[in-house]
């Protein structure tokens, strides 16, 4: 029990990046508002740098696993930097999208587990693929 008390002492670090809104993929590409509403449930809570930390991210070792997950999802691919990539980047970030989510392997399980809004139907999933596809060919 002394463990897990003193492990809340380690709190993760919830700042933001400061970044330009006029670098956000939703700025540079203006999608409609079904890809809007789905990149803002789906996506950006883990790729972008507008992270909301739920309740039970106050809580070690929970807190850690999620602070250490949305850093690796960043890194991989980050929503809020788009128009820092180069078109070479952006090209191969937007094919890793739409494959990831043919596959279902995005959303991941785990999140859309605890945030239903995430839940993509086969439809929205569609509309996604075909969003990044339709962008993809127009870089």
């Amino acid at each position: 029990m002394a463990i897990i008390v003193v492990m809340q002492f380690f709190t993760i670090d919830k700042t933001q990046a400061d970044t330009d809104p006029a670098k956000d993929i939703i700025a540079m590409t203006q999608p409609d508002e079904h890809v809007i509403t789905m990149l803002k449930s789906a996506c950006y809570n883990c790729h972008s740098n507008e992270t909301i930390y739920p309740w039970y991210a106050n809580i070690a070792p929970v807190s850690w696993w999620i602070k250490d997950h949305v850093e690796e999802a960043a890194e991989h691919l980050n929503f809020s930097v788009w128009g820092d990539y180069s078109l070479k980047q952006q090209d191969h970030k937007l094919e890793e999208l739409y494959e990831e989510v043919e596959e279902g392997e995005m959303p991941l399980p785990s999140y859309t587990w605890v945030h239903a809004d995430a839940r993509l139907t086969s439809e929205q999933r569609e509309q996604l693929i075909n969003w990044a596809k339709d962008l993809r060919e127009n870089l």
